[in-house]
């Protein structure tokens, strides 16, 4: 189905309500401003607008033999509806290739672990906190109106991950500009935006970039199908003062590496695409070794 033949009203159920319906709803209104939901016990005979989490349509996962992903995760409405539309939706702000990998991603990260929930009651801190808008069993509060506070709580969650789903998308073209520049398999950003999505599995073996923090930093890049990077920061660096890695690499300006090892920062440039040389080198002694 496509984003422009979403009809102008939907239905879902009655009664109490989970992540998976409310994130629904949440989905259709930014698909769709304005679309009209009504929570029913029962589809309406000849009713002609989009049903979720009950009728057992497309985007229901209550009958017999509803879609499972490949990984095993049943799909619940959530899910059901993200593979429809997400990544139509994130074509708003995203070229079709990056669209189709982010959206993906996004199931993997979010949408698959209120799926999961929803169908095993496996337990969920988001689901948590959305299941906390259902009225107690003594209030007197509207099942339906506290669905739609929860649906308004949920689109400004999904609203603020979708802005940076956006947000890496524009960062892509970037980084991708950086890494037909790379020499000697680092990257040089000339300002900071998210790397890890066009680098990772690059040849790329570090990115050096200004720092939100002032200065520059240089980071490894994960590149092993484990996300482990092929070579880090010397053992000798890690968790020393500035004096010590001063001493230690004969940079003036290096100030800092973490004791993980996957992180330096310097006040200038040069010293920290010159900490990623250092690195590779000692990388290559040892190799040698």
């Amino acid at each position: 189905m496509q984003l422009s033949s979403l009809p102008p009203c939907a239905v879902t159920h009655a009664g109490k309500f989970h992540a998976d319906d409310v994130f629904s709803g949440a989905l259709l209104h930014i698909l769709r401003p304005g679309i009209g939901i009504t929570r029913v016990f029962q589809v309406p005979d000849g009713f002609d607008g989009l049903a979720f989490d009950v009728g057992w349509g497309s985007f229901d996962h209550h009958q017999k033999g509803a879609p499972v992903r490949e990984n095993g995760v049943p799909y619940a409405a959530f899910g059901l509806l993200w593979r429809a539309f997400g990544a139509q939706l994130l074509m708003r702000g995203c070229s079709a290739e990056d669209a189709a990998r982010e959206a993906g991603h996004f199931d993997e990260v979010f949408v698959q672990p209120l799926d999961l929930d929803d169908n095993t009651g496996c337990g969920s801190d988001v689901a948590s906190v959305i299941g906390s808008f259902n009225p107690t069993w003594d209030s007197s509060l509207s099942a339906d109106e506290q669905y739609f506070k929860a649906v308004a709580f949920a689109e400004v969650i999904l609203r603020n991950k979708l802005e940076e789903i956006w947000a890496v998308c524009r960062a892509s073209g970037i980084v991708r500009e950086a890494l037909k520049q790379m020499e000697n398999r680092v990257v040089v950003l000339d300002r900071y935006c998210p790397w890890k999505g066009v680098l990772a599995h690059s040849e790329a073996q570090f990115v050096v970039y200004p720092s939100q923090r002032g200065g520059f930093g240089a980071q490894v890049v994960p590149s092993g199908a484990d996300g482990e990077p092929e070579i880090d920061f010397p053992a000798a660096w890690a968790g020393k003062s500035a004096e010590e890695l001063q001493k230690l690499t004969g940079l003036a300006s290096i100030r800092f590496c973490h004791n993980g090892r996957f992180l330096v920062t310097c006040d200038e440039l040069n010293d920290a695409v010159a900490a990623c040389r250092l690195a590779q080198r000692a990388g290559e002694k040892k190799q040698k070794g």
